[in-house]
């Protein structure tokens, strides 16, 4: 059974890795706002009709007129498009959730999300490998990370400061099933009771009882030297 666990961490980009980033923030906003655009004068041209099977244009349209696209990872890029499927499905599945928005630069938040594909990210110590750059990023990695890691989101947040959010896939060994069930009582000294005898301790009422104490004996101790 395999189950996805994400893991985020901040991360510390040169100079250099900063520009890299900001170039793939923008990109994908274009292609993202150059999508949306296309899809609605596809879908108002097409009103009323149909028969006329939509054709919605992806990332690689645009390269030829805006070459710096190349520049930057082609699956961030994907998933743009991704994305904006999504939105658009949604959209169209429930009218609630709202008509996708175009995305701006004056967001405070900015981010691109790219695919492990045969190693392309992965994640040594304090080093970061990401698509697309030749030196690694420096990362700080409070958590151990299990599985293996299928995608990765990189985030700017408002004050400057970078992230990146691995979503990993983790197989989950499921335990046997032994067909047997197990009743519990409920109680204030012990805080549960099994049916097979094992009690669980009430760590709560043990605290109350302890610091109950503590303070009896201050008591008892001012009350002695009071009288001494």
């Amino acid at each position: 059974m395999k189950q996805r666990k994400a893991y985020k961490f901040r991360i510390y980009p040169t100079e250099e890795q900063k520009i890299f980033f900001s170039k793939t923030f923008g990109c994908v906003r274009l292609v993202y706002n150059l999508m949306l655009n296309d899809r609605m004068k596809a879908y108002e041209e097409s009103k009323g009709n149909i028969d006329k099977k939509i054709k919605y244009p992806t990332p690689a349209k645009y390269k030829k007129e805006y070459e710096f696209l190349k520049e930057v990872d082609s699956l961030a890029l994907a998933n743009a498009q991704m994305n904006l499927d999504k939105a658009y499905k949604n959209f169209f599945r429930d009218k609630s959730t709202g008509f996708p928005k175009f995305k701006s630069k004056k967001n405070p938040v900015q981010s691109y999300t790219t695919n492990n594909q045969n190693g392309t990210i992965r994640v040594f110590e304090n080093r970061l490998k990401l698509p697309k750059l030749k030196e690694f990023v420096k990362i700080k990695v409070h958590r151990k990370i299990e599985g293996v890691i299928k995608s990765a989101t990189i985030s700017r947040n408002g004050s400057g400061k970078y992230f990146i959010s691995l979503l990993c896939e983790v197989d989950i060994q499921e335990l046997p099933k032994t067909n047997l069930s197990v009743g519990i009582d409920l109680g204030i000294k012990d805080m549960a009771i099994l049916s097979t005898g094992e009690k669980i301790e009430n760590l709560k009422f043990r605290k109350q009882l302890e610091d109950k104490l503590k303070r009896e004996q201050r008591k008892l101790s001012k009350t002695k030297t009071e009288s001494s």
